[in-house]
């Protein structure tokens, strides 16, 4: 992970990475303070401003979770008030029904198969308490690209800088529903997001941010954004590269 961690020329994608998150978080999370929100890795954080102060603004407490040490060690770093702990979003050490919300962003798309997504959502939904939520993204399966890329070998897409990092399981809108409906959740509402085209949309953030200026960064964030329409399209699911959903424990 630390390669990625120090990797300035990312920080401009992630940037807007952050902000779709966060919008469409900051549309799903309750008005009122709760007690407890879990994440369930903190690479968002690690590597930028991330969804902790979006986060912060909505619990008293917020505690995440990773596995790297050179994760938790930057994402401490940047804030000090985060309740951060070293574990196993497989194995939570926390105690049934003791969280109230749980965000999930592109964590569970990196496991190596189904069997531990759906180990990790058992985990999530035990220590959620009744009437608490989920907010979940992943990889979509129903974009072209993203299933073309899950089919293709990781050291030929690594070695064409096509991908960063190993790219793990994942499910399309349906099946991710259906497999949330069957673990006890009662799924709210299912959105698609990021749907700029990342092979065009990368390259050009990484030399804006070695080398543009503040002003055309701006710029650039803002036409990026401009894409995020067409999750509002009936081909929604074909663009955006991640499916969101708001879920809830009856």
């Amino acid at each position: 992970m630390r390669p990625l961690l120090e990797a300035p020329a990312e920080a401009l994608w992630r940037a807007h990475s952050d902000a779709v998150n966060a919008a469409v978080l900051a549309r799903w999370l309750p008005r009122d303070t709760c007690k407890v929100v879990l994440k369930t890795d903190l690479f968002d954080e690690a590597a930028g401003e991330g969804l902790y102060p979006l986060l912060a603004s909505h619990a008293r407490n917020v505690a995440a979770l990773d596995r790297a040490p050179s994760v938790l060690a930057a994402a401490v770093t940047r804030y000090p008030q985060l309740l951060a702990v070293a574990a196993d979003v497989r194995q939570l050490p926390f105690g049934n029904e003791t969280v109230d919300i749980v965000v999930s962003n592109s964590t569970l798309d990196h496991f190596a198969s189904r069997e531990e997504v759906t180990t990790a959502l058992r985990e999530i939904h035990r220590v959620l308490g009744r009437g608490g939520q989920l907010l979940l993204t992943m990889d979509n399966l129903a974009n072209p690209w993203v299933a073309l890329r899950n089919a293709l070998p990781f050291r030929a897409l690594h070695r064409l800088g096509l991908v960063a990092y190993p790219v793990g399981v994942t499910y399309s809108p349906r099946r991710l529903k259906r497999l949330l409906q069957e673990l006890g959740f009662e799924v709210r509402e299912t959105v698609a997001l990021l749907h700029c085209p990342r092979v065009l949309a990368v390259p050009i953030a990484r030399r804006l941010q070695q080398r543009g200026d503040t002003a055309k960064r701006t710029r650039f964030l803002r036409r990026l954004r401009h894409w995020e329409r067409f999750g509002n399209l009936p081909t929604r699911y074909l663009t955006g590269y991640f499916v969101g959903v708001d879920a809830r424990k009856p």
